[in-house]
């Protein structure tokens, strides 16, 4: 089997970003929007992940389309979880993040006993793919309770609460950089850090004015993430198929 997880470059984190925002506003409507609340949304939108997942971890080869409509589907269904774990169930922000934090740990530590390494490029085999894809679920939800852990109990805007998990995310790339740091410890902590940042962007695209957002709608936020989200991944697609050209001294 080929490597079934895309190329980690500045791509792969701005798409990962987009991704979240648009789960984030894909939930926001699937549950306010269009009126389906959380538990419905999760039926739904968990559903269309279920395919997604069987398809994706089917193929032998990435296809960077199933990958990220895979990866687009866990930040939906996070979105949901989060939302269904803090509000309907009445756990809070603030246990529901232990919970998932919780639940990612377990699930690392899963993965590492099993195959003694957390290294997510290359993924040849079958079995870190399902653990890959179930850390990403859990990480996904994690990203969204801490999001709104810093607007609604820490009463953060939504434009400083990004601030603070860039904040995170530009300490991560300076440790990549200058510190002998674990590079599979810096990309989860980087990975679960890039769900708030976009989250805590699509609640300031879509909440209303009086609640510190620009109030442009799910729908149309949405649309518009879409597009730029596709932009990007064909431009990304380009850049890993063009042909590098070697130099010779």
């Amino acid at each position: 089997m080929h490597n079934k997880i895309a190329q980690i470059t500045l791509f792969f984190w701005v798409l990962k970003i987009l991704a979240t925002t648009l789960g984030e506003t894909t939930g926001d409507m699937l549950a306010h929007t269009m009126g389906l609340g959380y538990s419905a949304g999760l039926l739904v939108t968990g559903a269309i992940l279920l395919i997604l997942l069987i398809l994706q971890i089917s193929a032998l080869k990435l296809n960077p389309f199933l990958f990220w409509a895979a990866i687009i589907g866990t930040t939906t269904v996070g979105t949901e979880i989060s939302d269904f774990m803090d509000r309907t169930l009445g756990l809070g922000y603030m246990l529901g993040s232990l919970l998932l934090v919780t639940c990612v740990g377990a699930a690392l530590l899963i993965w590492y006993a099993k195959k003694k390494t957390l290294q997510v490029n290359p993924i040849t085999e079958k079995f870190p793919e399902i653990m890959f894809w179930i850390v990403v679920l859990f990480s996904n939800s994690l990203g969204t309770a801490f999001g709104d852990f810093l607007t609604d109990n820490l009463e953060l805007s939504y434009i400083q609460g990004a601030l603070v998990t860039a904040a995170v995310i530009g300490v991560v790339i300076l440790l990549h950089y200058v510190s002998d740091v674990n590079q599979v410890f810096l990309f989860w902590v980087a990975f679960i850090f890039t769900r708030p940042f976009g989250a805590t962007f699509g609640d300031l695209l879509t909440k209303p004015t009086n609640s510190g957002g620009l109030d442009l709608g799910t729908i149309q936020a949405s649309s518009v993430t879409v597009l730029v989200f596709i932009v990007v991944l064909l431009a990304s697609i380009k850049f890993s198929t063009a042909p590098r050209h070697l130099e010779t001294s």
